[in-house]
């Protein structure tokens, strides 16, 4: 009898990590997930909620025995206390998967680089952010490489800015205000540069299809998701496409009021750091992906935006903005 492969998802709850538990799910692998009081929360169930903490060491280890890989998903939310969190939770999990021999798998981002960055990121381009956030996200992979060479092996897929059904705060929100018919669409960046979006689960359907080459992968690996690498003006076209509204604005992202705000809000000061990465082209260079896998999972932008837009409320079933 096969045995049914097995993972430990870290943030299951959340967009990136759900989506790679649902990808691999449809492929019909045992799922475990860390949820602090699952009997209060609605949950899968077809997923093994187990009760606890990813800042828990124990916690963390007791889940991963007999997994064949950790999703390494788990954020702190609305970007606070990175700081005192992130790290600490990276090496509970190194730990859990040396301890279990799981492979490490993370969704990484292009925090890790710098506004010196070229246009086109391939996965060895230097990192050099000017960020607290970007330093901590280069401590967190490098973390993992010392590891790998300490026979602890690890998958780090980096991407482009989140959106899809299932996101908590990301770009894309920041665009379209919630609650509300749109009056115009808030861009943060010149919209006549390419930047790099990433549709969750796309991300997670490539998750599943790497981890399925394990045979082929290193002990540290990078790749580069590509994504939607479009302007703002395409984005924005498919945003009027899914609301239908052909003469909704597009207009600048209110960077000011984010500068007014960053005293007192985490959210907005985390977000105007991250400004420089709107102010130069940013593409995810995915030939090493396209090498291995031989085509990436993409979702059209149009069906990527109508879902996302959906999900969060903005449009009916049939593709319009609700009444």
């Amino acid at each position: 009898m096969e045995q049914v492969p097995s993972a430990l998802v870290l943030g299951a709850t959340g967009g990136v990590g759900g989506e790679i538990a649902r990808a691999l799910l449809r492929r019909g692998w045992h799922i475990r997930a860390l949820v602090r009081e699952p009997a209060r929360r609605k949950l899968r169930a077809d997923i093994e909620w187990l009760a606890g903490d990813a800042m828990n060491a124990s916690d963390v280890a007791d889940a991963a025995r007999g997994m064949e890989v950790i999703v390494h998903a788990v954020n702190p939310p609305g970007y606070r206390d990175w700081d005192k969190l992130v790290l600490p939770m990276i090496d509970h999990t190194i730990a859990a998967a040396r301890a279990s021999d799981a492979r490490i798998v993370l969704p990484g981002t292009v925090y890790n680089y710098g506004p010196d960055a070229p246009p086109l990121l391939a996965e060895d381009a230097p990192q050099q952010p000017l960020t607290r956030k970007g330093a901590i996200r280069v401590e967190l992979e490098r973390r993992l490489q010392q590891a790998a060479s300490e026979g602890v092996r690890s998958l780090i897929l980096r991407c482009g800015d989140f959106f899809g059904p299932r996101t908590g705060n990301n770009w894309f929100a920041a665009m379209i205000k919630r609650g509300r018919r749109p009056r115009a669409i808030s861009y943060p960046g010149r919209p006549t540069l390419p930047h790099a979006w990433a549709y969750l689960p796309d991300v997670g359907e490539t998750m599943a299809r790497l981890l399925e080459r394990e045979h082929a992968l290193a002990a540290f690996e990078r790749f580069h998701f590509g994504g939607h690498q479009v302007d703002g003006h395409t984005m924005a076209a498919a945003i009027r496409r899914a609301i239908g509204n052909p003469d909704l604005p597009l207009r600048a992202f209110p960077w000011w009021l984010t500068t007014l705000a960053a005293p007192f809000v985490t959210l907005f000061r985390e977000l105007r750091e991250m400004r420089y990465l709107w102010q130069t082209p940013l593409q995810m260079d995915n030939r090493k992906l396209l090498h291995l896998l031989g085509s990436e999972p993409h979702t059209p932008l149009h069906e990527a935006v109508a879902t996302t837009l959906h999900a969060a409320g903005r449009t009916d079933h049939t593709g319009t903005l609700p009444t």
